[in-house]
């Protein structure tokens, strides 16, 4: 339940979302190199402001942890490869939650988790950062602590 609650906030959430402040540019230009800055920029916008709430909202809770901003502001970069918008996006998440299996573009949104971990670990980013991508919707991997895990949890929820 606590997931389709989270679910029902992002798709109303995003439907009012803007560019990201200048301040929110500094927060990314500080994190992340230029080619990882490269690719969080390509995406949309509302996955731009999710990923800064969730990086602002772990850099709280865990003052001085970068690399657990880094892996907030970088899970969800693999949506962008599925092209579609929050309606089909919508979509694909009920044919899931329903196990009605989903082609092409849908299914490459669905499958974001291991395409955005891949694509991260090509970028070279640290082993947090490319586990958390590809995690982020399932069980702790073992090597990562359950305070990191909760932490980037929440972020994520927000």
């Amino acid at each position: 339940m606590r997931h389709l609650a989270h679910l029902v906030r992002r798709f109303f959430g995003s439907l009012g979302t803007r560019r990201p402040a200048p301040t929110d540019q500094m927060l990314v230009a500080e994190l992340l190199s230029p080619s990882e800055s490269e690719v969080f920029w390509s995406q949309p916008v509302p996955d731009l402001a999710h990923a800064l709430r969730s990086a602002r909202t772990v850099g709280a809770s865990s003052p001085g942890r970068t690399g657990l901003a880094r892996a907030a502001l970088l899970h969800d970069v693999g949506k962008r490869h599925s092209g579609i918008g929050t309606i089909r996006r919508s979509i694909a998440t009920g044919l899931s939650i329903l196990r009605v299996p989903a082609r092409g573009r849908m299914a490459s949104y669905l499958d974001h988790a291991a395409i955005g971990a891949d694509e991260l670990g090509r970028l070279g980013c640290e082993d947090l950062v490319v586990q958390f991508a590809r995690h982020h919707h399932g069980l702790r991997p073992d090597h990562l602590s359950p305070e990191d895990w909760d932490a980037l949890l929440r972020a994520d929820d927000e």
